[in-house]
């Protein structure tokens, strides 16, 4: 297996020859074969190993245990403990959830700080066959029936190629120790109850199952591929616009499909959308019908569903003293200064009279009932018709800010003056308001 193992690492991995690696090791037979394995091969690593404190004094033991190792073989190791039944309680997360939140949290913490370039695990054939069954009993799109990736991102699993048996054979032939985890045993988790009831029958069916089913991983991310491309060849026709954390489709082109439901899950399943009926309707909704996820939404604005990232803005308002010139807030920075003159015109720019504000100034969202005189118009105009006209969406509309003065606007903000506070022939002092 060394040799097999050696060739892999040349053939597929060879990045990781020359790269600073951190391995994950809890002390099972896995994770202490991929140690042995790397350490034999010379390659730069330490070890991480966490402490969930679920199973009493066999929790210390393997901690102990990891110890021990990193000392007979002269590596460095970190150990972090975990309070998980707690951090389950208070997120709201089964117990195997939590410990996963955990564990992969504080490898890439630890990895950033001490510019570890990968972090190994010990995922091997069985660890794939048994994740693509659990999707397969969950429901799942195609992505949860290409396997366990080999590289993602920092993580990478090098022993993917290489079965349970192999692993337990190659420790008992080099009297490599390892430590049994009594939880592995229990079949009230799912993996555990596939691992020990079925699929020892499924390779009783077929005894070449592994690799079996690798060709048919093959396969599946063949078509994955041809469906990406597909589905990339769509969106450089659907997305209109990308602009800060919203991105514009054009319902047309969605329209256009004999079937869109696949193509709105290809586009927007990594956003934790569930509700896909209700998105399929939206492309016939009335302009503001919205379907949610925990971070994102979907709008319907006239021709175009528009996707954004929930943000929740505490702030209510802020107050500009008369002497301010610099002003933080959450969309942008505001700039007050002097000027002599009027010159350029930008949307992010207005030159107002000075002595015509009542100070302090505020900054507030706007609200329904909301009136101003537009720059360049005679007469007054509601906000929420000028919104209408400009063909703002729904979007633009909540994220709008105005700058008072008094109940009276000055300015909405990077979109339109008001015709009250505007440079005169009369005016002595000109001030430059900027948003940055």
């Amino acid at each position: 297996m060394l040799e097999k193992f050696q060739n892999h690492i040349k053939n597929k991995l060879s990045f990781l020859e020359k790269s600073k690696l951190l391995i994950a090791i809890s002390g099972g037979v896995d994770s202490v074969v991929l140690t042995h394995l790397c350490h034999d091969l010379k390659l730069n690593i330490s070890l991480v190993h966490c402490n969930f404190n679920l199973r009493g004094k066999e929790s210390d033991a393997d901690e102990e245990f990891v110890l021990q190792l990193a000392d007979d073989l002269d590596l460095e190791v970190f150990i972090e403990s975990f309070d998980t039944e707690k951090y389950a309680q208070d997120n709201k997360r089964s117990i195997q959830m939590a410990a996963r939140e955990l564990r992969y949290t504080w490898f890439e913490e630890l990895a950033e700080q001490l510019q570890f370039d990968y972090i190994l695990t010990a995922h091997h054939a069985d660890d794939n066959l048994e994740t693509f069954l659990i999707n397969f009993t969950r429901g799942t799109g195609l992505e949860g029936l290409t396997g366990i990736p080999e590289v993602n991102g920092k993580f990478v699993r090098p022993l993917l190629p290489f079965s349970s048996q192999d692993i337990e054979n190659y420790a008992q032939e080099n009297h490599i120790k390892w430590t049994d985890d009594s939880s592995n045993k229990s079949v009230k988790y799912l993996r555990n109850k596939l691992r020990h009831e079925v699929i020892p029958i499924l390779k009783d069916i077929n005894p070449s199952l592994l690799q079996s089913f690798q060709n048919t991983l093959n396969n599946l991310n063949d078509t994955a591929n041809i469906v990406a491309d597909s589905v990339d060849d769509f969106l450089n026709k659907a997305i209109d616009t990308i602009e800060g954390n919203e991105v514009k489709f054009k319902v047309s082109e969605f329209k256009k499909l004999n079937n869109p439901k696949p193509y709105l899950y290809e586009s927007l399943k990594e956003f934790g959308f569930t509700q896909w009926d209700d998105i399929v309707n939206l492309l016939d909704a009335e302009t503001g019908k919205q379907v949610f996820s925990e971070r994102y939404r979907l709008i319907k604005n006239r021709e175009h569903l528009l996707l954004s990232k929930i943000t929740i803005d505490n702030v209510k308002s802020y107050t500009i003293e008369e002497n301010s010139k610099r002003i933080e807030m959450t969309f942008g920075i505001l700039l007050f200064d002097e000027a002599d003159a009027i010159f350029g015109k930008r949307t992010n720019v207005i030159f107002v009279d000075k002595d015509k504000l009542e100070y302090p100034l505020t900054v507030r969202k706007w609200q329904e009932g909301d009136v101003f005189y537009p720059l360049g118009m005679s007469g007054k105009k509601k906000l929420s018709k000028y919104f209408k006209d400009e063909k703002l969406s729904l979007l633009d509309k909540e994220n709008t800010w105005l700058l008072c003065s008094g109940e009276a606007i000055v300015w909405v903000i990077n979109r339109r003056a008001d015709n009250r506070f505007k440079v005169t022939e009369s005016t002595k002092q000109f001030l430059k308001i900027e948003l940055q």
